[in-house]
């Protein structure tokens, strides 16, 4: 059996799906306190501020981030198969921050955009290395961004989202593109 969140982790989570599910102007001090199951003092405890939760949303980003990078760089796939194949992974941990991230960004929070943009550039790093050129990066990054976009979208309907065998193809069309 696995232990009980943390109450600062539990703070974090209620402000990620509040962020997620209401937007950002939902996600009040009050409001987050009482998604956790912590008085507003508990809250307080762990975070100071709103823009103390909010930095702990961004260090939570960051350090999913960089394990995706780590496993994108030490993929046995390869790198570009392995960030493609993996574009689609909606609703996991590092897309629920991504997504909750996005919505204080899309709410006017430069520095929530800002992280936004380091994740981009810490992927675009980690894939530079095995693409010839810049524009090759961008087919990369972009085929991903519509893998995820479709998926977050269309993720239970039948569509646009390549799955299995189609997906394969599209990855290897894409790695011959970027490498050649």
């Amino acid at each position: 059996m696995s232990r009980p969140p943390h109450a600062r982790e539990k703070v974090l989570d209620a402000f990620e799906r509040l962020l997620i599910t209401e937007g950002e102007r939902a996600a009040t001090l009050e409001s987050v306190a009482r998604e956790a199951g912590v008085s507003k003092g508990g809250l307080l405890y762990h975070f100071g501020s709103r823009e103390a939760l909010e930095e702990g949303m961004y260090a939570r980003l960051r350090m999913l981030a960089a394990e995706d990078v780590e496993a994108v760089r030490t993929a046995p796939e390869g790198p570009i198969s392995y960030f493609l194949s993996t574009s689609g992974d909606v609703g996991l941990p590092l897309d629920r921050a991504i997504t909750a991230v996005g919505r204080l960004a899309h709410g006017g929070n430069a520095a929530a955009a800002a992280e936004l943009a380091a994740v981009r550039a810490s992927w675009g790093e980690a894939l530079r290395p095995h693409v010839r050129d810049d524009a090759a990066l961008d087919l990369v990054m972009l085929v991903s961004d519509g893998i995820y976009v479709n998926s977050a979208l269309m993720n239970d309907l039948p569509g646009p989202v390549p799955r299995g065998e189609a997906l394969a193809a599209l990855i290897r069309l894409v790695e011959t593109a970027a490498r050649d």
